[in-house]
């Protein structure tokens, strides 16, 4: 075969291979949907769940990776902490070798009819369900497209004396096999690309068992470094969980691979083989039967099973041991709930109680995260406010919401309720609405910024002058509002309604202003619309800041703003 021809094969193979891993890990992650997310959070209370739920999560999409990306954005969010991640992490090294062992099972020769399969069902079928399970099939029969091809370019690779003195240095150094293993899978970015790369490799003849072993272990380390980079710029806790995937691995290579050397873990694996899997549905035969493509997979995963067994009993010091590597405060913000205790449900009145008290809470917590996306606006590169506390801020408002209105619809249920305590559970549902509203626009607000920072856009000093004016108000109403609904004070409830009927006149005046800037040429349009989409955003919290005034002035509420209103419109035109 000609270089070129072995080259574009290679390369091609390898190529489509890749393709199809990731189209095919798309796929069932579409699949699974939210129900992935939820699941991890959830099964995740001791460590051992934390290993069941990510070998499950890894197995179901088909990407460690991806698993670990997912934890490091969930403990980054505070919905995980260290301890339930290194579970996980633990766990998804053990389903990634699902990968390995399907590909063991040499369906090359399947590989066009399933891509057949799956182009019939993308391109035929209009539901959403059908279509994503064609992406399944085609990008599973793309996977072993792709191996075929990439083992067809191999091959010559065992006749090369370069390669050849390479695979005997890595005979007499197997340390040199797990560098190989880590760099490579570093560049490729999967490491069940380049198991399956390696596994193809041993098939053609171009390596040996004993060398593929060692590249193995590098393999397992080459991966970590996909959570690595998803960590960066994340919270103290994501880091830490992204450094356990790395020292997990390491920790597991410099265990295993002198046993290795030794012939002792070799034999544990035969004796596995030929004594417990033996035993499964399916299996036949023993070691020796086995293709050299399912010797590799069955090592890659006795490797990660055991080295789990071993490292689990550790995953407090495990813990410790990064918390010394990344010192830091741990968490950001504590996202559970601090009041809604499920026990007290069958006591409406205390239960309304602790609602009440949460509620004040993501009060709160929304009014600081409104004047700090006002902060970030004025001064983005403010270290306190950068854009990763702000986003966890945002989920932490959300999550609030999530499980403040849980619990008061859990609590509407329960029929020993007076008609007042329903009224009041249900004020509390249409307030937790408000705050998550008002969270809502800070994250426009946010949002807007960092848009006028890529597009370096500069504002006039009257357009900043008016932004910090309304914002000064809009916060000052926000405060009042949440004053008054937390302690039912319905004077400072009045004073809410009078101010926000000042924020919508400043909002036209400054909107009026803006037009008028536009025209003589002193603004462009640009920084005009996001200029404007603030002077909206602050207008909606004043708004929603008198839904939380009209709650606890009733009915009343609302003809006291019209009145409000009407007498604000007779000073303006000079009446009164």
């Amino acid at each position: 075969m000609e270089f070129k021809e072995m080259l574009f094969l290679a390369l091609g193979g390898l190529g489509i291979f890749l393709f199809g891993i990731k189209y095919m890990s798309e796929g069932l992650q579409k699949t699974a949907g939210d129900r992935m997310r939820l699941f991890l959070e959830k099964g995740t209370k001791t460590p051992l769940r934390g290993v069941i739920t990510g070998t499950l999560v890894t197995a179901l999409i088909q990407s460690s990776s991806g698993t670990t990306v997912l934890t490091v954005g969930l403990v980054n969010a505070g919905l995980l902490t260290l301890r339930q991640a290194i579970g996980i992490i633990m766990g998804a090294n053990i389903g990634t070798t699902m990968t390995a062992y399907l590909i063991g099972f040499k369906l090359e020769e399947y590989a066009l009819p399933i891509i057949a399969v799956g182009v019939l069902m993308l391109f035929f079928f209009k539901n959403k369900k059908v279509t994503q399970v064609g992406q399944i099939f085609f990008g599973f029969g793309m996977l072993f497209y792709g191996m075929d091809l990439m083992g067809q370019g191999l091959k010559p690779l065992k006749n090369l004396d370069f390669f050849l003195n390479m695979m005997a240095n890595v005979d007499n150094n197997p340390l040199l096999g797990v560098v190989i293993g880590t760099v490579f899978t570093v560049i490729v970015q999967s490491s069940s690309a380049t198991i399956g790369i390696l596994q193809q490799m041993a098939e053609q003849g171009v390596v040996t068992y004993h060398q593929a072993v060692p590249i193995l272990f590098g393999d397992n380390i080459g991966t970590t470094i996909t959570a690595l980079l998803a960590a960066i710029g994340t919270t103290v806790a994501a880091r830490r969980a992204a450094l356990t995937h790395t020292i997990f691995n390491i920790t597991g290579t410099l265990v295993f691979l002198p046993l290795f050397m030794l012939g002792v873990f070799p034999e544990f694996i035969r004796f596995a083989t030929n004594n417990v899997f033996v035993l499964l549905p399916g299996f036949e035969g023993t070691w020796e039967t086995l293709n050299i493509k399912m010797q590799i997979a069955q090592t890659h995963g006795m490797f990660n099973i055991t080295n789990t067994l071993v490292q689990l009993p550790l995953v407090s010091l495990l813990a410790m041991i990064v918390t010394k590597l990344v010192p830091g405060k741990d968490a950001l913000f504590n996202m559970e709930p601090e009041y809604l205790e499920p026990r007290l449900l069958t006591n409406p009145s205390v239960a309304l109680g602790q609602a009440s008290q949460e509620l004040s809470r993501m009060g709160r917590y929304s009014s600081e995260f409104f004047s700090e996306s006002v902060r970030f606006f004025f001064n983005p590169k403010d270290k306190e406010v950068n854009p990763m506390y702000l986003e966890q801020k945002e989920e932490l408002i959300n999550r609030l919401d999530a499980t403040i209105t849980d619990y008061l619809v859990k609590l509407s249920a329960n029929k020993t309720m007076t008609e007042e305590q329903s009224k009041y559970a249900s004020t509390l549902l249409q307030a937790v609405n408000d705050l998550e509203r008002i969270g809502d626009h800070a994250e426009n607000i946010v949002e807007s910024t960092i848009y006028s920072m890529e597009n370096k856009f500069v504002f006039s000093e009257e357009a900043l002058a008016s932004v910090r004016t309304m914002a000064e108000l809009t916060e000052e109403t926000l405060n009042l509002a949440l004053k008054s609904f937390e302690n039912n004070d319905r004077s400072l409830a009045r004073l809410v309604i009078k101010n926000e009927v000042i924020i919508d006149n400043l909002e036209k005046e400054f909107r009026y202003g803006h037009i008028m800037r536009l025209n003589e040429g002193f603004c462009a349009g640009a920084e005009g619309s996001v200029f404007l989409d603030l002077l909206s955003n602050m207008e909606r919290i004043g708004d929603h800041s008198v839904n939380l005034a009209e709650y606890v002035l009733g009915r009343m509420g609302t003809v006291e703003r019209q009145e409000v209103k009407m007498k604000s419109a007779k000073i303006a035109m000079g009446e009164d």
